[in-house]
């Protein structure tokens, strides 16, 4: 069984979100969003379409608890309902059920190091 396929996104606290999106955009030519920026690419084995998210949070969000640290890493992963099972077995925290949207399924794991990880389904997988 496969488990993480690819980065799904990177996500980082800041003081200034939109700042934080302009000076991307300005400097590094990053095409950002209120949300940040989408990085499309194709799978080089199954040459699927995919992405990856690049999202700057305030500071005091509290989507990142109960990880203290300043990031979170999103993975995509395939047959994530059989995966979270595994992980249940092999003693990984899981912090939350798998929760369904018409983009996707979503899961929150904590590393050794009690780093927040979201894994991610994409819809249609």
């Amino acid at each position: 069984m496969k488990r993480v396929t690819a980065i799904g996104g990177i996500f980082f606290k800041c003081e200034n979100p939109e700042q934080v999106n302009e000076w991307y955009k300005t400097h590094l030519g990053i095409k950002t969003s209120p949300y940040g920026a989408k990085f499309d690419w194709k799978d080089a084995e199954s040459n699927k379409k995919g992405y990856t998210l690049w999202s700057p949070f305030k500071e005091s969000t509290e989507y990142f608890e109960p990880s203290k640290k300043e990031f979170m890493i999103n993975y995509h992963v395939e047959n994530i309902e059989t995966l979270v099972e595994e992980l249940k077995r092999e003693g990984v925290t899981v912090l939350d059920e798998v929760t369904t949207y018409e983009y996707g399924k979503f899961v929150h794991i904590l590393d050794p190091e009690g780093n927040k990880i979201e894994l991610f389904e994409p819809a249609g997988e």
